[in-house]
């Protein structure tokens, strides 16, 4: 009996997919930051995310924005008055990001002990 033999690539790996949505240094944290503080507003995730630039956070928030992860609400009110908080789609990350933060607890106690 042949084995049917899946070769990865770019462009059909569903774990590339996911990290083009939620990888790099700051989607985790800053989805993670609207999971846990929804409604966010700019200058609390600004606040919370040390060592962001405001550029930064204006282009992820964007890209998640865009991606469908998060959804921005605008208040016409002065001074202008805007909250972020995560989409039906997006709210399909919660158990994905918390299989993230205990991994990584693992990982601090496992290489902490390992020292």
């Amino acid at each position: 009996m042949k084995k049917n033999i899946f070769v990865f690539d770019e462009k059909n790996c569903p774990v590339t997919a996911t990290m083009k949505v939620i990888g790099g240094k700051w989607k985790p944290i800053l989805i993670n930051c609207i999971y846990l503080d929804s409604p966010a507003r700019f200058g609390e995730l600004k606040r919370k995310m040390k060592g962001i630039t405001q550029t930064m956070l204006t282009a992820q928030l964007r890209e998640l924005e865009e991606d469908g992860v998060i959804k921005r609400k605008i208040y016409a009110e002065i001074p202008p008055k805007v909250e972020y908080t995560l989409t039906e789609f997006g709210t399909t990350l919660k158990p994905i990001i918390n299989s993230l933060a205990d991994w990584g607890m693992a990982y601090r106690i496992n290489k902490n002990l390992g020292k």
